[in-house]
C-alpha cells in the first residue's frame, strides 16, 4: 500500500494506519491524542470529521477521554460528595468504606490500574472476591470476622457502579465504554440470608417494659410508640422539639449543631396521652437541653451545658469549632467539625446511640430474647402496627419520616391527587392513636405513671 494510502487529513485530524488499525491524531487542549478507531478507513474518515467539527466548535471531541488511575478517581469522586453534593459525614463514610474494597481489590490485579482497563470481566472477579471476603460486623480489629452478607456484596458493587457512572460523565472512559458493574446485573443478585422481621409480642412487649429501669422506661416506650430512629431520639431538644401541652413530637434537622434526620425530612408526630404523662415525668423542670439524658444524670445534677437553649448550643459550637481551627493553620476538615459537634452533644448530656443499643440487647437477654439485638426493630413493629390498622399510606410515610411529598404521592399510587393532598394534624392524630390503642405498652405505661405517683406520695 501507498505512503498516501496510509493516511488521510481532515481539517485538524490526521488518521493514520498501523499494521491493519486506523489511528486518529489530534491535539484537545494543548494534549495530543491518538484514539484507536478499527479496521475501516470509511469509519475512520467519517469519525475524523466529527471530531474536527466538535474541535471547530470548542466542544470535546467524540473518542476523547482522560485517563485516570482508579484511587485518584476513588479521591475525586469522595471530594465531590463532600464539596459540591454536600452528602452527609456518615454517607461519605460508608461510600470510603465500601470503595475500599475495590481499591484492594486493584492492588492485586494486573492491568486495572487505570478505570479506563477496567471491564465487566473484573467486575465479575470483584463479585467473587467479595464473598471470599471476611469482615467484623461492628468494624472492631478484634472482633470476630465473617463473610460478606448478600446485602453487604450488594451495597458495595452498587456503589462502585456509582464511582464508575461518576468517571463515565467525567469522561474518564473510553467513548461509547458501558459501566462495567451495569453489565454484570447487580440489580439481580438476590438476598437470601437475610434475616426475617420478627417483632415482640402483646406479651414479650409487656415483659421487655417491665423489665426496663427509670431510665430505659422512657427511651424505650418512646421508640415503640412515636416509631423514631434511635438517633432522632438522642437528638431532640427542649422545648424546641417537644410541645407536650400540644402532644406532639418533631423531629428536626439540627444543621447548625452537627447533626441532620436521616432523609433530611422534618416531621411531626402527635404523642399519646400515656407518653406525654410518661415524658412530663421525665423532664419534670427541664426547659432545655437534650429531651434524653445519660444514665448517670438520674442520681446526678445534669451538666452545665444541659442548661442551654438550642441558641446557645449554637454559638457554643460555633465557639469550639473557632478555636479548633485557630489551632489546626486555620482550617478543618468537616469530618473534624462532625467530631466536635458530637462532643459538644455528649457535653451537654446527650445519649450515645450505642448506648441504647447495648440496653436494648440487655433487656431482650434478660427475657429470653438474645435473638433481638436491634432497637430498629421497634421502628420495624409501630410501621407494622399502623398497617395492621389500616392506617393511610400518605399518613404512615409521614410519621415515619421516609419520603418527601411528591415521592408518598407516587408511592401511594396516588399521582397527581397526592400531591393535592394535605393531611390534618388532627386526622394523623386519631389514626395514630387508634393504631396504638390495643399496644401492651400503653397499659404498661399507666401501670409506670401509677407506681411513680405511689412513690411521690410516700416521699
Amino acid at each position: 500500500m501507498s505512503r498516501k494510502n496510509q493516511s488521510f487529513r481532515t481539517g485538524k485530524v490526521t488518521g493514520y494506519l498501523r499494521g491493519e488499525v486506523w489511528y486518529l491524531c489530534y491535539y484537545e487542549n494543548g494534549r495530543r491524542c491518538r484514539p484507536r478507531v478499527g479496521t475501516d478507513k470509511s469509519a475512520a474518515r467519517q469519525l475524523a470529521a466529527q471530531t474536527n467539527a466538535q474541535l471547530a466548535t470548542g466542544g470535546p471531541a467524540p473518542m476523547s477521554f482522560v485517563p485516570i488511575k482508579l484511587s485518584a478517581l476513588r479521591d475525586q469522586w469522595l471530594d465531590y460528595h463532600e464539596d459540591v453534593l454536600r452528602s452527609s459525614v456518615a454517607t461519605i463514610q460508608r461510600y470510603r468504606t465500601a470503595t475500599a474494597h475495590l481499591i484492594r481489590f486493584i492492588g492485586v490485579t494486573r492491568g486495572v490500574e487505570l478505570a479506563s482497563h477496567f471491564r465487566p470481566a473484573h467486575a465479575e472477579a470483584f463479585a467473587a472476591h467479595l464473598r471470599r471476603v471476611k469482615v467484623a460486623p461492628n468494624g472492631h480489629p478484634n472482633a470476630t470476622k465473617r463473610p460478606l452478607s448478600d446485602k453487604g456484596v450488594k451495597y458495595i458493587l452498587e456503589v462502585s457502579r456509582s464511582l464508575f457512572n461518576y468517571a463515565g460523565q467525567r469522561r474518564h472512559l473510553p467513548p461509547y465504554a458501558e459501566n462495567p458493574f451495569s453489565a454484570i446485573g447487580i440489580d439481580r443478585i438476590p438476598i437470601e440470608d437475610s434475616k426475617p422481621f420478627i417483632g415482640l409480642t402483646s406479651d414479650q412487649e409487656r415483659r421487655f417494659l417491665e423489665s426496663c429501669d427509670n431510665w430505659a422506661f422512657p427511651i424505650f416506650l418512646t421508640l415503640m410508640l412515636t416509631g423514631m430512629r434511635p438517633g432522632e431520639l438522642t437528638h431532640a431538644l427542649l422545648p424546641n422539639d417537644l410541645d407536650l401541652d400540644g402532644g406532639w413530637l418533631h423531629v428536626r434537622n439540627k444543621r447548625e449543631l452537627g447533626w441532620r434526620v436521616k432523609t433530611r425530612n422534618d416531621r411531626a408526630i402527635p404523642l399519646v396521652p400515656e407518653l406525654i404523662s410518661v415524658l412530663r415525668s421525665v423532664i419534670g423542670n427541664r426547659a432545655a437541653g437534650p429531651a434524653f439524658l445519660r444514665r448517670r444524670y438520674l442520681a446526678e445534677e445534669p451538666p452545665a451545658l444541659a442548661c442551654l437553649t438550642e441558641n446557645e448550643l449554637r454559638a457554643e459550637l460555633i465557639r469550639r469549632v473557632e478555636f479548633r481551627t485557630a489551632d489546626s493553620d486555620g482550617s478543618i476538615t468537616r469530618e473534624t467539625s462532625h467530631r466536635i459537634a458530637q462532643r459538644l452533644w455528649r457535653d451537654c448530656g446527650a445519649i450515645k446511640t450505642d448506648e441504647i443499643r447495648t440496653a436494648f440487647k440487655r433487656l431482650t437477654g434478660r427475657i429470653e430474647l438474645p435473638h433481638l439485638t436491634a432497637p430498629m426493630v421497634l421502628r420495624h413493629m409501630f410501621a407494622t402496627t399502623l398497617q395492621d390498622a389500616n392506617v393511610d399510606p400518605l399518613i404512615r410515610n409521614q410519621l415515619m419520616g421516609h419520603v418527601s411529598a411528591e415521592r408518598r404521592a407516587t408511592a401511594g399510587g396516588l399521582g397527581m391527587t397526592g400531591t393535592y393532598t394535605h393531611t390534618r394534624p388532627e386526622t394523623a392524630r386519631k389514626q395514630m392513636a387508634a393504631a396504638l390503642s390495643d399496644r401492651a405498652a400503653l397499659a404498661v405505661a399507666r401501670e409506670w405513671l401509677a407506681e411513680c405517683a405511689c412513690r411521690g406520695r410516700e416521699r
